[in-house]
């Protein structure tokens, strides 16, 4: 069984660096959802490697409750974040913006990391948890600096990953490993076999299509899914995942697929989908935490990235998944909906392309379970 499906184990006590003081109580602030809180994966386990001993609270959105739940090797507990003015992750609750801060500050951090982008609206709010100490990006480098209540490192371009282990890097906790990682349950495992046998669907039989994601630039068309699923569905059965939210977009996806096709849209928990992922010959997505999935599971995958920052995001294995992207000069761009005529970017995108390459990832063998 592949490593990264067991449960996170807590790493080796490495040396520990050298800090002024003893860190008995460390914040991370990354208020993010699923797949940007995976690619934190390997800065946490550094993290931890490097402060074994240390309480470490995560600071993120009400969600990230499954995600520390999942971690606990890693992170020990959460503070919901209220959100901020500027920040689209989570509308600002401005009345519960002094209870967080004075409960923050009451928690004496002696180190508080900020892991949440450049840092030029994120550095703010990490400076206000009061911690003796703080880390994190700076968008300025001339505002770079290491002293004893602090380090800023420039923000970095490249992948999401490597930027936030060389955040680590400077602060003293180095760490070879990379990957990512999603721990599955054995009431994961339950509910998989469950669906599996009500579908008839086999490990290595069947391939995924995932075409939502959050923001509407962010999808490819729903009728290109539709031809790759059939070129797809010679060879393997097809099922379709996504969210409630996601169920209209799927149904359209399912009706311009006929039949036959496997509709588990809005009836996977979030551990039964990394396992019916784990499971798949295939992953067909967009750049969403499906995605990343995808990766910490070791599932192939061919991602048809639209908008966003494709080099940002992209699995840093190669050899097991895709990115396929149009570089139109308008990105990365954070628009809700493309305001383009005929989205470039998600249009310039072939479903030829993508049939190519999701048949050269599949035809590979693969252990499963």
């Amino acid at each position: 069984m592949s490593a990264c499906l067991e449960p996170v184990k807590a790493p080796s006590r490495a040396r520990r660096p050298q800090h002024p003081a003893r860190v008995r109580r460390i914040a991370v602030f990354r208020a993010l959802q699923l797949g940007d809180m995976l690619c934190a994966v390997p800065a946490l386990r550094a993290l931890r490697a490097g402060e074994p001993e240390a309480r470490i609270t995560l600071i993120g959105l009400p969600w990230a409750q499954e995600f520390v739940s999942r971690f606990s090797a890693l992170v020990d507990d959460l503070m919901v974040f209220p959100g901020a003015a500027g920040m689209p992750e989570q509308p600002c609750a401005e009345a519960a913006a002094g209870p967080f801060y004075a409960a923050a500050q009451a928690a004496r951090f002696d180190l508080a990391i900020q892991l949440h982008g450049s840092g030029a609206l994120t550095n703010a709010v990490v400076r206000r948890l009061g911690a003796r100490r703080m880390a994190g990006f700076c968008p300025d480098p001339a505002a770079a600096r290491c002293s004893r209540t602090g380090v800023l490192v420039p923000w970095p371009q490249g992948n999401e990953v490597q930027r936030l282990l060389a955040l680590m890097q400077a602060l003293g906790y180095p760490c070879a490993d990379r990957s990512l990682a999603f721990p599955l349950r054995p009431l994961d495992h339950a509910s998989w076999r469950l669906l599996a046998a009500e579908h008839g669907l086999v490990a290595g039989e069947y391939v995924c299509l995932h075409a939502g994601a959050r923001m509407l630039s962010r999808r490819w068309p729903v009728e290109r899914f539709a031809e790759a699923g059939r070129a797809l569905r010679r060879h393997w059965k097809v099922v379709l995942t996504g969210s409630r939210d996601e169920a209209g977009l799927v149904a359209q996806l399912a009706r311009r697929l006929g039949k036959p096709v496997v509709n588990l849209c809005g009836q996977t928990a979030l551990g039964t989908l990394a396992a019916l992922i784990r499971d798949a010959r295939l992953l067909l997505c967009n750049d969403t935490g499906a995605s990343h999935i995808a990766a910490a599971v070791g599932t192939p995958s061919v991602v048809v990235s639209c908008g966003s920052d494709s080099a940002r995001w992209a699995p840093l294995d190669t050899t097991l998944h895709r990115v396929l992207a149009d570089q139109p000069p308008c990105r990365p761009c954070m628009h809700q909906c493309c305001p383009l005529a005929g989205h470039p970017c998600a249009s310039n995108v072939s479903v030829a392309s993508v049939v190519e390459a999701a048949l050269a990832l599949a035809a590979r063998e693969r252990k499963h379970g």
